[in-house]
């Protein structure tokens, strides 16, 4: 916490107790106030001697104080602490998952700010429910559709009557998804891992346009088999993250797209050099993308109305997104929705 954070506090923790403080003292006055009023009046109406102004018990006296100041008490804090029962209701309500709970903020500044952090967190427990679910469902889905077409194609083998090509065509569908399902497994478990990493470490100065040139090298299989062709800048970039790490986002964002490029397509990589970053572009000239999937292409088994015409799961950019998001970057996606797709990636030197 930041030392004008930690001021902030204070200041408030000052108000309430100066606001507690001063209704303790108006209690006592008020109290006070009608005890010498109604001691005054039973003397104006002969009631009350000036003697018994003396001998009256000290104890009666603090009995009728009690009472009065109970009372008084009761009734003026009823009003200022509605905004805190309130809070406790609805925080009673959120703890049996109930997100959908509001408060009305109202009274003093503090309680005002309380309320409204109050439902500023019970929205982003509302949206976090909202992903976990989405999450689970998208997950089973995925995870179950290749597992229908293992079994599908693992009992038509057993057909007496299918030819050699047949069964082969078969055994290459099965260890295909085999290899999607083991695929979706192992990027679910990495951006568990790194959904939970919050500290990079190993962050060194490396050259980034080399590592990129061996991300192609590697997909040099895929690229091929589409006869892409891969535009470069030939000078050498510099940057500082994990370089581990970093591997991992050029390996999603050029695979992703591949996967978007038609036959014999072209995808094109430029890193631009800034006083303290360097912005690395990679584009495509495939089919592009809307504007609504431009707004979730980063988020978990997204795939957007495109995913008919490739394969994948979803993952790959969420992947990317949360490692630059990690290193403090920043990562971009655009297009026209026609000719192709951009993500730049800003990294600081």
């Amino acid at each position: 916490m930041s030392n004008k954070a930690r001021l902030k506090e204070k200041k408030h923790a000052f108000r309430l107790m100066l606001l507690f403080a001063l209704m303790v003292f108006s209690i006592m006055l008020i109290t006070s106030f009608f005890i010498i009023a109604g001691m005054y009046v039973l003397y104006e109406i002969g009631l009350l001697r000036n003697s018994d102004f003396v001998s009256m018990p000290l104890f009666l006296f603090a009995i009728i104080s009690i009472v009065l100041g109970t009372i008084i008490s009761f009734l003026i804090s009823n009003r200022p602490l509605s905004p805190l029962r309130e809070l406790l209701e609805a925080t009673d309500k959120i703890a049996k998952g109930d997100y959908s709970v509001r408060v009305n903020p109202q009274g003093i500044s503090d309680f005002r700010q309380l309320g409204e952090k109050f439902n500023h967190m019970a929205q982003e427990l509302s949206s976090v429910e909202v992903l976990r679910t989405n999450f689970i469902n998208d997950f089973s889905h995925e995870f179950k559709t290749p597992i229908v077409s293992i079994r599908g194609f693992a009992k038509a083998l057993k057909w007496e009557n299918l030819s050699e090509q047949e069964r082969n065509e078969y055994l290459d569908i099965i260890i295909n998804e085999s290899e999607r399902l083991a695929t979706l497994s192992t990027n679910v478990l990495y951006l568990n891992k790194i959904e939970k990493q919050t500290i990079v470490t190993d962050v060194k100065r490396i050259n980034v346009s080399e590592q990129i040139r061996l991300v192609v090298a590697l997909l040099y299989e895929k690229i091929s088999s589409k006869k892409l062709e891969i535009v470069m800048d030939e000078s050498e970039k510099f940057a500082s993250c994990n370089e581990e790490l970093f591997r991992q986002v050029w390996i999603n964002l050029i695979d992703n797209a591949i996967k978007f490029s038609p036959q014999g397509g072209k995808i094109e990589i430029r890193i631009q050099e800034f006083e303290d970053k360097i912005a690395v572009n990679i584009s495509d000239n495939g089919i592009g993308m809307s504007e609504e999937m431009i707004k979730h292409v980063f988020d978990k088994f997204y795939q957007g109305e495109n995913s008919r015409i490739t394969h994948g799961n979803g993952l790959g950019l969420a992947i990317a997104k949360r490692i630059v998001t990690l290193h403090g970057f920043d990562i971009y996606a655009s297009s026209d929705g026609k000719s192709g797709s951009q993500f730049v990636v800003e990294m600081k030197k």
